[in-house]
């Protein structure tokens, strides 16, 4: 018979599924509307900017800092905080308690925000997959793509994702036969058959689409979406006048 299990065996194996569940769950939050990435006015300069602990333009301190991980500005009569303040609820610099070296912003005195933030934060490895520029390379805020879900600057949000449903092939045939491909990565910009879309790395979770044997993203039904082969570039005509 098996050994029994400890109760320190069970907690470390409880942490480690939610520490799993808690990396799997970070691809699927709806980073626009994330208290880290909330849209802020600064006081001092008037610039619309990402949710930040000082302003990007100025460097000001803003006067109702935002909570990064649950969004709140003011600290209600909590047993949860790390300061105690009995009868009082604390705004402004009282409320805080750290800043996110991820986001930027600030996360507040509470004992939850302060020890989960960190671990969960959306924009952790939040680079623009167009500019590469990081959250502390530009002001505006941060998005994901629709298609490919990689990380977008405000500056290249539009014109990414304009742009992103375009193969690297010619055709829609796989990429390792001459079958049609059933299946496209938008990651990868690859179509896969039916056959060409298992794979050996990647498991394919039960009643969702195979994941792209090259990266590991979930595929879609490349009928499902309107992909095309072709790209165009706007190409700009210098004219050259001359006067007598």
């Amino acid at each position: 018979m098996p050994k029994k299990k400890t109760g320190a065996r069970k907690k470390a194996e409880n942490r480690k599924e939610r520490e799993k569940q808690s990396r799997a769950n970070r691809e699927h939050v709806d980073v626009a509307k994330h208290p880290c990435n909330f849209n802020m006015e600064c006081d001092k300069c008037q610039r619309k900017q990402k949710n930040r602990a000082f302003c990007y333009f100025c460097s000001s301190v803003q006067k109702l800092p935002v909570c990064a991980q649950c969004g709140k500005t003011k600290c209600m009569k909590s047993s949860d905080c790390v300061i105690k303040h009995p009868g009082i609820h604390s705004t402004g610099m009282a409320m805080v308690g750290a800043v996110c070296d991820f986001c930027e912003a600030w996360v507040c005195h509470g004992r939850k925000c302060l020890s989960t933030h960190a671990c969960v934060c959306p924009l952790t490895d939040a680079d623009c997959i167009e500019c590469e520029r990081g959250v502390w390379d530009h002001g505006g805020r941060i998005f994901r793509c629709s298609f490919c879900h990689n990380f977008l600057c405000e500056d290249d949000q539009f014109e990414h994702q304009a742009s992103c449903q375009v193969l690297q092939a010619e055709t829609f045939k796989c990429i390792s036969c001459n079958r049609l491909g059933q299946h496209s990565c938008l990651r990868c910009k690859a179509c896969y058959c039916n056959d060409h879309a298992k794979s050996k790395v990647f498991k394919q979770e039960k009643g969702k689409a195979p994941p792209c044997p090259k990266c590991g993203h979930e595929t879609q039904e490349t009928k499902d979406l309107s992909m095309s082969s072709e790209s165009y570039t706007n190409t700009e005509t210098q004219s050259c006048f001359c006067f007598h």
